[in-house]
């Protein structure tokens, strides 16, 4: 059983005296059916299942059939005087959220108890839905890329093999054969996500320049990068505003991220230029051309993925949570991640070779920020096994 940290928030909202529309999101392939159906099992309620995820054109209407049906089940005689209506993919509904107001309300001032859990493969998307129209109504329970535990404990992985081919478990079947992996890959997971969770459900005008941005993140994945030398590696007329708003819808498609500068300062860290991580580190390795092995031979290759691996992790363990992820860089000095939560500091330094373990760009920061807690990652410090393992809350 698998995703048992969100399962477990699942049954525990469910059982609790007060009911709240439950929203799992997260990016494609992170296992929210997996959660729905094993909630399924432990919650032993009258349960109704449906997906907008079809060929056949969905709207408010069917949305309004299916809370009819899951009345139904509440009705019978033979229910415990609960139900549970389970709707997928609720994003690719036009106005859903409205629809889903009035149907919850309706069953509050009914007295109906019949437990929501929407699912949705776009989170800006959901998370603008709820909070134009159910303020007050819902939780989130962000569902993020499989871990190093779980990819190891379902496909038997390595730690080379989840830094190298990441956490997508559809694909875990392929990876003994590079180029059937990475078409996989590339085109059952990115194209999808692209062209279906965001083209299709956002206003893009260049999307070309989305693309291309997106490849350039993953080549430069585990580096800081301007927006200002963005533009001029993508050669496009777009402008700095519209290069930080396609950097956060792929953010959004759990694709990649642009974590910003820390700075003490929030108007700073805005401005500052991103370090650019790829949420999945199979994202970087299609891009590669090199088998496992021969990414392995390679200290910078092999390196860059590390890091990477090691920021994704922490990029998507800090959803859901008040953590902030950052680096920092300054006075020729960098520190590859700080974790931040009100005044707790954390500084993060990743090392994924015998290369020497002084901490300069700790040191400096420390001496600008004061107390910090300091962690190595990697060679002479905390071994990666544990770091993938690790809850992010213990690292401050």
């Amino acid at each position: 059983m698998f995703k048992r940290s969100q399962l477990k928030k699942v049954i525990q909202r469910f059982n609790e005296p007060r009911r709240f529309i439950q929203v799992l999101a997260g990016p494609r392939q992170t296992g929210k059916t997996t959660i729905a159906r094993q909630a399924m099992q432990e919650l032993s309620l009258p349960v109704h299942y449906a997906t907008a995820d079809e060929p056949a054109l969905k709207d408010r209407i069917w949305i309004e059939q299916q809370w009819e049906a899951v009345r139904i089940l509440y009705n019978k005689e033979s229910s415990p005087g609960k139900a549970l209506l389970i709707i997928d993919e609720i994003q690719k509904i036009t106005g859903w959220s409205e629809t889903v107001k009035r149907l919850w309300d309706e069953d509050t001032i009914e007295d109906r108890v019949i437990h929501v859990l929407l699912l949705g493969s776009s989170p800006l998307l959901v998370g603008k839905g709820l909070t134009e129209s159910l303020t007050g109504r819902f939780e989130i329970i962000p569902v993020i890329h499989w871990t190093y535990p779980e990819m190891h404990e379902a496909f038997g992985f390595s730690l080379d093999d989840y830094i190298f081919h990441g956490g997508y478990p559809g694909a875990a079947a392929l990876i003994n054969d590079y180029e059937r992996w990475s078409q996989y890959i590339l085109n059952a997971l990115v194209e999808t996500s692209i062209s279906r969770d965001i083209l299709l459900m956002t206003r893009v005008d260049k999307p070309v320049l989305l693309r291309r941005l997106f490849e350039l993140g993953c080549s430069y994945s585990g580096q800081t990068l301007s927006y200002q030398k963005m533009l001029g590696q993508l050669q496009d007329a777009g402008n700095t505003t519209t290069l930080a708003h396609y950097l956060d819808l792929l953010g959004s498609a759990g694709l990649l991220e642009g974590i910003p500068k820390y700075a003490g300062q929030k108007v700073r860290q805005r401005a500052s230029s991103p370090k650019l991580i790829a949420l999945n580190t199979a994202l970087i390795s299609v891009h590669l051309h090199y088998s496992r092995n021969e990414a392995r031979a390679q200290p910078d290759v092999w390196g860059r993925l590390v890091e990477s691996a090691v920021g994704a992790h922490l990029a998507n363990a800090v959803r859901g949570t008040d953590i902030k992820l950052y680096y920092w860089s300054g006075r020729n000095f960098e520190v590859d991640f700080i974790l931040a939560r009100g005044n707790k500091l954390c500084a993060i330094e990743v090392k994924s070779g015998g290369r020497k373990t002084s901490l300069p760009g700790i040191e400096a920061f420390t001496k600008e920020f004061g107390s910090v807690k300091k962690i190595l990652i990697g060679s002479q410090g905390i071994p990666f096994v544990e770091a993938f393992s690790a809850r992010v809350e213990s690292l401050l």
